[in-house]
């Protein structure tokens, strides 16, 4: 099997992955800031990092695996006014739906979920370490900055210029060395949350809040930092700067998934294009939904829309009906197999396309080899094994209940079909006709075998 590349941001290319430690993994991934329900944009990140997890551990890596949850935010407490409740309401409220979303898509679990508003302690001691090694100021208003202009390498990640960054013309700047310090700590307002601090009462900056949880459980180095592409300035290039002032050398790789478009806009709520994910699983199910938004290279921009959503979970029941097929065929699930073929193409960077290509080959392979159980084993096997690591294996129990209603759809197809079958022995072939063509209406293909008939999307 060939080894793992992946690429880097901050590098700009593809190169072979090493493991700090030998056999284990450590991953960091910027997860929600819960103010909202989750629009697919969001939700495609959790899916772009949970195949790479999955690919890891079936490569045979221990994988520790963090996802952060943002629940003090600016936008949280714009949001908690809006609706009239508290702050940390607005925070637990949307962040059950998150995990929801994360559920019927079939994400899994992280090792660990930190939620910011439980390590204030340790942004506090991080803070402190800057300020003791000049890194960071206390201008005696309550906040705290770091001061960019000492930063070796600022901007790395994005390649920008300091010179060139544009600042915001806010009350702040009075307070700043340099226009283009970042806040660190931010000192309490009126009617806002706060915690007590030794320069006053406040709350953190979003970017200090990352680079504390990401020490706090993966250490001063680790392998992978992932996110989306909105997030590499400023936030990843605040984290890096604020963890390497303080003497972490932090991530190894850092890994950008594209976004979700819209007539080739990015999918934000400003534009008012955002497609909330509990409204787009009332048209598809979750695993069609994952299969679509895995589909297309995570570097790769994903350009959405109904249509081509309608094609993909179409495109993606004809693999379940050949999995179906071949389960009656062989009398038993097919096993998962990993074919080196789809290891080559998940090892090169995630090549998720050729990847779904392969399967797409093997399914072909499968379907021409008649009954010849052998054949149809290996390939259904490898079909599996595939899915199994892009999440979207059938028989996973996570689409246990989607599974129960196919079975009973497969029931009452199956008894059309009888009837079908019954008028045709009492030689009534128009009746027979009829309930041909009634299932054909439904989008369905009855294709006669030896075996009997057998049905697909």
């Amino acid at each position: 099997m060939s080894s793992l590349n992946l690429y880097d941001t901050k590098s700009r290319k593809v190169s072979s992955f090493k493991p700090i430690k030998k056999g284990e993994v450590g991953i960091y991934l910027c997860g929600a800031t819960v103010q909202a329900p989750p629009h697919i944009g969001h939700i495609r990140s959790g899916v772009n990092f949970d195949i790479l997890r999955r690919w890891l551990i079936t490569s045979g890596y221990k994988v520790t695996f963090i996802r952060n949850v943002t629940d003090i935010d600016d936008k949280i407490i714009h949001k908690a006014g809006h609706e009239e409740i508290t702050w940390w309401q607005v925070a637990a409220k949307y962040e059950r739906v998150f995990t929801d979303a994360y559920n019927k898509l079939n994400v899994l679990p992280p090792t660990y979920e930190p939620r910011a508003t439980g390590h204030i302690t340790q942004m506090i001691e991080l803070i402190e370490r800057l300020i003791e090694n000049g890194s960071a100021y206390a201008p005696g208003n309550g906040d705290v900055y770091l001061e960019v202009k000492k930063v070796k390498d600022y901007l790395s990640l994005s390649n920008q210029k300091l010179d060139d960054l544009l600042v915001a013309d806010d009350a702040d700047l009075k307070f700043k060395k340099d226009p283009k310090d970042f806040a660190l700590w931010k000192a309490a307002k009126k009617g806002e949350p706060s915690w007590p601090t030794p320069w006053g009462d406040g709350r953190p900056g979003w970017h200090i809040e990352c680079s504390a949880m990401a020490h706090s459980y993966l250490g001063e180095s680790f392998d992978i930092h992932g996110g989306g592409l909105d997030l590499i300035f400023p936030h990843h290039e605040n984290e890096i700067a604020q963890s390497n002032a303080a003497g972490f050398s932090f991530a190894n790789i850092w890994m950008h998934n594209a976004w979700v478009t819209t007539s080739g806009e990015k999918m934000s709520k400003s534009l008012g294009n955002s497609l909330q994910v509990n409204e787009i699983l009332k048209e598809v199910r979750g695993i069609e939904l994952r299969w679509y938004l895995g589909s297309a290279h995570y570097r790769s921009m994903l350009e959405f829309s109904f249509e081509a959503l309608a094609e993909s979970a179409t495109a993606f029941r004809r693999i379940e009906a050949f999995l179906s097929r071949a389960e009656s065929i062989l009398g038993k699930e097919a096993g998962l197999l990993i074919a080196d073929e789809f290891a080559k193409a998940m090892n090169d960077d995630l090549a998720v396309p050729q990847a779904l290509a392969f399967i797409a080959e093997s399914m072909r392979i499968g379907n021409s080899a008649a009954e010849d159980k052998k054949v149809i084993a290996k390939t259904a096997g490898e079909i599996r094994g595939a899915l199994s690591v892009l999440g979207c294996d059938p028989k996973d129990e996570a689409f246990a209940a989607t599974q129960s209603n196919n079975d009973a759809i497969d029931g009452l197809i199956k008894l059309a079909l009888e009837q079908r079958e019954a008028a045709r022995l009492r030689k009534d072939f128009a009746a027979a006709d009829q309930i041909r063509d009634q299932i054909a209406s439904l989008g369905i293909t009855v294709e006669d075998t030896t075996n009997g008939p057998r049905w697909s999307y």
